[in-house]
């Protein structure tokens, strides 16, 4: 009999590079097979996140992926992310996984859908295996405090036994959030059982890249460069971006970049029309591994975050790491019960929306001699390589396993 180690993923939102968002997954595995694991994942063959979703030919539709086994389970649409429909698909596809045929492996089910643990724990006893729970986002109390949803509503309390029964019956509970240890113990873990496990880069994914001509000549030439990269939604919070560069306008040395799409980009671009402001660009979103090369191009990166009281658990974005990579100073706006930049010391930090502070510290970055610049940048450059690899988090992943 083989001795080869193996692990099964379930998470209805796994993607890959060539289906979307989500990867962190895909780069665990990805770098648990280099070490000669066998990974399975099992995921949903639609998701709202899904760029191109997968085609599926049966109920269960396996396939590999750079030496990834793939199952995708079929699934019905939805029309939206906080519809009734998607609700219904993670039922769905929690009721389809009791007919999925699996081999012997440790299994680990990862948040927010919270449905699948039950089988995940019946199929753990009968292969005599680890059973490892993963909360990405902490579900139901997500759902409560940023939503009008109360405790008393009959699905958070359906959800809400599932998560107990998670933390209760799983060998060890894994989070992305550094200060969340506390709720799941007063959930019912029990103390000994939690292990902290972030976010990453994987270096594939960040080439530089030569830049296309038209985003090269976007990016204002003989400025002070503070760029913004990613999603332009509510909770980027990039209102701030622009409330900053109002008050500096009159610095003509000062220059801000939004990079990428999103639901408020439009609403964002013509509030820059009307404020008059010729140092905000814009630029279109670009592929993953050219963002690299975007960010050799400017001088510092920022990022924010609308407060929200469940960041008090801690936040782990992917942005940040991107940043840390590229050896830029970070500009974190952001309260929550971590501060990567801090950890770092790769930045500064500030409170949401406290513009007149951010202003400061924009000019006090701005007045920085090119070897303080330099400093942070290497700074974060080197707490990623430590600690944010996926290549380091896979081995992380796997003391947890061994454990």
């Amino acid at each position: 009999m083989s001795s080869q180690k193996s692990l099964i993923i379930i998470n209805q939102y796994i993607g890959s590079p060539y289906h979307g968002m989500e990867y962190r997954h895909y780069y665990l595995a990805k770098n648990l097979v280099s070490k000669g694991y066998r990974v399975t994942l099992v995921s949903a063959s639609y998701s709202h996140l899904f760029s191109t979703p997968p085609k599926v030919k049966s109920l269960f539709t396996k396939e590999s992926i750079d030496g990834i086994d793939y199952i995708w389970v079929k699934v019905p649409r939805y029309s939206s992310s906080k519809s009734l429909g998607r609700i219904f698909n993670m039922f769905y596809f929690a009721f389809m996984l009791r007919f999925l045929k699996l081999q012997k492996a440790d299994i680990m089910v990862s948040s927010p859908s919270l449905f699948p643990i039950k089988v995940a724990k019946s199929l753990s006893r009968k292969f005599g295996s680890k059973l490892l729970f993963e909360i990405r986002d902490i579900w139901p109390l997500t759902l409560v405090e940023l939503s009008n949803i109360k405790e008393s509503n009959p699905l958070i309390r359906l959800m809400k036994s599932y998560e107990r029964f998670g933390y209760t019956n799983a060998d060890r509970v894994i989070s992305l959030l550094p200060c969340a240890k506390e709720h799941f113990i007063a959930n019912g873990m029990s103390g000994d059982k939690f292990r902290y496990l972030p976010n990453g880069i994987e270096f594939s994914t960040n080439i530089n890249r030569d830049l296309p001509k038209e985003v090269l000549s976007a990016i204002p030439k003989d400025k002070f460069t503070i760029a913004y990269s990613g999603t332009i939604g509510i909770a980027n919070n990039l209102d701030y971006l622009i409330d900053v560069a109002e008050l500096l306008r009159d610095n003509e040395n000062i220059a801000f970049i939004i990079l990428g799409q999103g639901g408020q980009k439009d609403r964002l671009m013509k509030r820059v029309e009307e404020l008059g402001l010729d140092s905000v660009t814009f630029i279109e979103p670009i592929p993953k591994d050219y963002v690299g090369a975007f960010l050799s191009q400017i001088d510092v990166a920022f990022i924010s975050l609308l407060p929200e009281k469940i960041f008090r658990f801690g936040v782990s974005p992917n942005k940040v790491f991107d940043y840390m990579y590229a050896k830029k100073p970070i500009i974190w706006a952001i309260e929550a019960g971590n501060n990567l930049v801090k950890e770092a010391n790769c930045g500064v930090s500030v409170g949401v929306d406290d513009t007149l502070l951010l202003k400061d510290k924009i000019l006090e970055l701005y007045n920085y001699s090119d070897e303080e610049l330099k400093k942070l940048g290497e700074n974060g450059y080197n707490f990623v390589l430590t600690k944010h690899t996926y290549d380091k988090l896979s081995d992380r992943l796997m003391e947890i396993i061994d454990e």
